[in-house]
């Protein structure tokens, strides 16, 4: 992987970082009064990102020759089947109960939430069972 490649990848990650703890997404209270409809700045946080994605996906290609750091822009299929329903439950189902996304509770870490550091156990003990299972 170039230089450039890595620098690109932290600087994203860090950006990403500093956005879920700049809107408290961070904090698993916050989360749950989202998911309780009572609390809705989530919900601008979400949409923007969810814009933000859309656009790079939709536009980028048109704007651009080729990606700034590969050579051709990649196609991502989405397959939706019986293990991706099941899945997409499990996860949805997990962050209902305790408000944290893998995303979010490794920002919170680094602003010192460590009880997040049970949800990222039951996280990656979760993939390890999906991954012997898809063996």
């Amino acid at each position: 992987m170039s230089a450039a490649r890595v620098l690109a990848t932290l600087l994203a990650g860090a950006l990403f970082g500093f956005g879920l703890s700049f809107s408290t997404m961070i904090r698993p209270e916050v989360v749950l009064s989202f998911l309780r409809f009572q609390d809705f700045g989530l919900m601008l946080v979400m949409g923007g990102a969810v814009l933000v994605v859309l656009l790079a996906y939709k536009m980028a290609p048109r704007l651009l020759r080729r990606p700034l750091l590969d050579d051709h822009f990649h196609e991502h299929p989405s397959v939706w089947n019986r293990d991706t329903a099941v899945g997409a439950a499990l996860f949805g189902g997990g962050w209902g109960l305790c408000g944290v996304c893998p995303g979010p509770a490794i920002a919170g870490l680094g602003a010192g939430n460590w009880s997040l550091l049970w949800a990222l156990a039951g996280i990656a003990l979760g993939a390890l069972v999906q991954g012997l299972r898809a063996k």
